[in-house]
This record gives structure tokens, C-alpha cells and sequence, in this order.
């Protein structure tokens, strides 16, 4: 299912023992523009820390409440290697935050999930993915981002700019980033399109920039984006649209 991340800020985060606070933030990588943590706002409880949840250790979240269920004890995420607020969540953290929790490494296996192409599967594959802790195979990468921060980017066509990043659509199998939404107040007032991860050439990080294989044209006449009318048929439209392959044949 497709999901905004707008969507569930602030729906609660619940541990298997008690709340831990509510979801405020999603970091991910971009490389394959996938959610590889979900930040957590834990109010008076852990006090200037940043805490991160793993979608492998997350249940389905609960619509009829706004709950996510966390698959771990207040205590194991309490003890979790410490990481403030203002640091960057880089890969020496990362590995030793899955060595806390047991969890294998994503980004050493040769599915988007490490051993598993969704990050359900990383829990029951375990004891296949130990092959995969090896040191030698751990690359070198980038410090995560943040779609908060990353919000407000300017998106620019290969001919000129479009309006600027106002959230992320992400797909709750997988938990990889499957559009971006953009705001083009500024050049089509009223108007809010797609645009999918597949469609970026690159990202400016310094400029706050992403670039995009369309043209200004293509993206004014492509269909509108509607929250309510996310589906299927409207991807296949959009995908038709700018003459690209879905992704999901």
C-alpha cells in the first residue's frame, strides 16, 4: 500500500510494553531511495536523543487509531546505542545499531533488504543473512537523509524549475520511496503532481536541488495528483503519461 509520510507524523508508536512516543521523521538512503529508519519523538521519556525504529521491526500500522506497533521492548530501545539529536546517522552507526538489535545488514546482501526484498523478511532470515556480516563487504556510504529536510527542495525539469518537494509516497511492503509530491504553487497554482524516485537524474544536495528527466510541458499536462484517488489506474495513467514503464511489471 502506498503511504504519505506526511500521513502518520505523529501517529503513536507502541513498544510491546507501552508507548514510546510518535513517529516524527523518516531517514533514507538514495541510492535506492528507501526508508531505512523512522525517527521517534519520545518526548520526556529519552530526552534529546534520537531514536530510530527499523520498518523490519515495525507491525501493520493501525489506521482505526493511528498506532504503529513496535516489535521490541522499551528496555532494548532504551539501550540502543545512543545517537543525538543533531548527529548524522551514518554507517559505523548503523552497524552498530543492527548488532544491538540482532538485525541483519541491509546494505550488504543483494536484495534491497540485504537478504530479503522487504524488511519483513529480515527478522526470519536471519540465520541466512549472518553469511552476509562480513566487514569486507561493508561499503562506504552516504549519511542518510531526512524527508523532513529534504521538504522544501526545489525540483528542476530539464528545462527549467517546477516547484518544490512538499512530501513523499512510500510503499509499505518495501518501504521504498515511489514518488515524490510536488508543490508547484509558484508556476501552476493549485496544482500538485507525482514525480517517481526512477524519474530523478541526480540531487544537489548543496543547491537543495533535484533534477528530473521531464520537461516542464510533460509535467503541466500530467494527470493532477489527488491524495483520494491514489491507486493503480492512476499510476498506470501517470506511467503512460510520461511514456515510462511501470514498476511493478
Amino acid at each position: 500500500m502506498l503511504r504519505r509520510t506526511e500521513e502518520i507524523k505523529s501517529w503513536v508508536l507502541e513498544a510491546q510494553d507501552g508507548e514510546i512516543g510518535s513517529v516524527k521523521d523518516f531517514l533514507f538512503e538514495d541510492e535506492n531511495w528507501t526508508i531505512r529508519y523512522m525517527v521517534a519523538d519520545t518526548g520526556n521519556w529519552l530526552p534529546g536523543r534520537k531514536v530510530l525504529i527499523s520498518p523490519a521491526s515495525l507491525g501493520q500500522p493501525r489506521v482505526s487509531d493511528w498506532r504503529v506497533p513496535v516489535h521490541a521492548t522499551k528496555e532494548k530501545i532504551e539501550n540502543s546505542p545512543p545517537l543525538e539529536i543533531a548527529e548524522p546517522v551514518n554507517r559505523d552507526y548503523e552497524q552498530r545499531w543492527h548488532d544491538h538489535y540482532g538485525l541483519p545488514y541491509y546494505w550488504t546482501g543483494p536484495a534491497l533488504w540485504g537478504t530479503s526484498p522487504r524488511p519483513a523478511g529480515l527478522q526470519s532470515d536471519l540465520a541466512q543473512a549472518r553469511g552476509y556480516y562480513a566487514p569486507e563487504r561493508n561499503p562506504i556510504a552516504r549519511d542518510l537523509e531526512s524527508t523532513g529536510d529534504v521538504s522544501g527542495y526545489y525540483i528542476q525539469a530539464t528545462d527549467g524549475e517546477i516547484g518544490h518537494v512538499e512530501d513523499f509516497i512510500f510503499d509499505d511492503e518495501d518501504w521504498s520511496i515511489r514518488y515524490i509530491v510536488v508543490d508547484t504553487r509558484n508556476w501552476l497554482p493549485g496544482k500538485k503532481v507525482l514525480v517517481s524516485s526512477r524519474w530523478f537524474k541526480d540531487v544537489s544536495w548543496a543547491d537543495q536541488t533535484i533534477r528530473v528527466d521531464l520537461t516542464m510541458d510533460a509535467v503541466k499536462n500530467s494527470p493532477e495528483y489527488d491524495p483520494t484517488t491514489l491507486n493503480r489506474g492512476y499510476e498506470a495513467r501517470l506511467h503512460e503519461h510520461y511514456g515510462f514503464p511501470p514498476y511493478w511489471e
